[in-house]
């Protein structure tokens, strides 16, 4: 069977970015993963293209370059200048992906399943996505009820109803913030009530993240946030502060992978920096008690198996954190520490780009941001930048593993998309 191996990546900084499209953002990251893989273009046999709110119409603003919202064939569109200045190869498949913020990652598994099927020799997974439109915040809120099943979201809120009863929180959403928030505020609350986590514990994560993103160029906040300022910050829902949440902004990241019979082929320099895609396993989520362990749990499992290694084998990861919470649970359920106990392990340091357990080096969708097309590939992009030891400031130590948990919507209490993917530099 073929093995793949990541032989470029990047992403654009994360930020509110009113002047550049869909289309800029694109072009930014191919052109940034194809210089930065040194491979020719004109060698792409296949693109596989993230992007989750395209086709969510706004109003064009004469101080912006909002676009018509884009419903169909949003790839082809995307990277169709490339196309017609002969950047991009002509008649290469663009194959366009949506799952929510699992989106990216699963534009990823696609160009790795052409890897691995041999019907491509090297393939490029592009994620790009705007979510700040200061003119229209209550559409880019109404996207992300996009993230459930619409047609019984009642269903959703009466489930957070009976979980908030169980700890004490009352269920409720708010037009100021995205849905999301209220759902991982309930899930908190839960594992507060349940496991005895604290407000501290989810401001030392949080506070971690900021720290990180602080030494990071292409994060959206690169300024730090102690623990007590965390703490302090706007609640956005009980008990998550805005300092534990990530932000609305844009941005675009990418990955070109490839087969083993096409990296012996290449100059040594493009050999010494692919990294082996150890698995890439996706899973999706069904409804079920918040107890039982979770859809990334599952998809975890089988990534260790395929790759025949243990949660202690992980050396560094990038995970979901699109609340300080969701980090702390995610930790948890991969195995990279015990249940109940993240919000102990994270207050330790362990967690830290110098700590035993280095979680969220780029600062995490808290700090980092989260466009969320591009989210996904971001994170494989962070993780390849430390297993090749080109993180600078935040370049954390013997790394031999990486993993990516990146989820996507929500079914009950877990994603509705997920996929699990590890690296290796080895």
């Amino acid at each position: 069977m073929n093995e793949v191996f990541i032989v470029g990546s990047y992403s654009t900084q994360f930020k509110r970015w009113p002047e550049k499209s869909i289309k800029d953002l694109t072009r930014m990251a191919y052109e940034g993963a194809v210089q930065d893989s040194g491979i020719d273009a004109a060698d792409i046999q296949s693109a596989w293209f993230s992007n989750a709110g395209w086709g969510h119409d706004l109003i064009v603003t004469a101080n912006s370059s909002d676009e018509k919202g884009q419903m169909n064939i949003r790839g082809p569109v995307a990277m169709s200048p490339l196309i017609s200045e002969g950047t991009f190869p002509k008649r290469v498949p663009i194959i366009s992906v949506e799952s929510a913020c699992a989106s990216g990652s699963l534009a990823f598994l696609g160009a790795c399943r052409e890897i691995l099927s041999g019907q491509s020799d090297l393939a490029i997974a592009i994620g790009a996505e705007k979510t700040y439109y200061p003119d229209h915040l209550s559409k880019v809120l109404d996207l992300f009820y996009g993230g459930t099943d619409t047609s019984n979201v009642n269903e959703l809120f009466k489930m957070h109803t009976a979980l908030g009863k169980q700890s004490g929180k009352e269920w409720s959403t708010s037009p100021t913030h995205s849905l999301f928030m209220d759902i991982y505020a309930n899930m908190a609350a839960w594992h507060m009530k349940h496991f005895g986590t604290t407000e501290r514990q989810l401001a030392f994560a949080a506070a971690k993240n900021h720290f990180h993103g602080s030494l990071n160029s292409l994060a959206q906040y690169q300024f730090e946030v102690p623990v007590e300022k965390v703490l302090s910050d706007y609640m956005v829902s009980w008990p998550l502060t805005r300092s534990m949440c990530a932000p609305l902004g844009d941005g675009a990241a990418a990955a070109i992978v490839c087969s083993s019979g096409y990296l012996k082929k290449m100059p040594t320099f493009i050999r010494k920096r692919g990294l082996k895609v150890l698995a890439c396993v996706p899973a999706s989520g069904y409804v079920h008690d918040i107890s039982e362990p979770s859809v990334s749990n599952w998809a975890a499992q089988k990534a260790y198996r395929i790759a025949g290694i243990k949660p202690d084998d992980i050396d560094i990861a990038e995970v979901h954190d699109a609340t300080a919470f969701a980090e702390l649970h995610q930790i948890e359920q991969l195995g990279l520490c015990r249940l109940g106990e993240a919000g102990k392990f994270t207050e330790s340091g362990a967690t830290r780009f110098d700590g035993r357990k280095p979680i969220n080096t780029s600062g995490g969708l808290e700090s980092k941001g989260h466009p969320i097309g591009a989210t996904g590939l971001s994170q494989i992009n962070e993780i390849a930048i430390q297993l090749r030891g080109e993180a600078g400031k935040r370049q954390a130590q013997n790394l031999r593993i990486g993993m990516i948990e990146n989820g996507g919507g929500i079914v009950g209490f877990e994603e509705a998309s997920c996929v699990i993917t590890l690296l290796s530099n080895k």
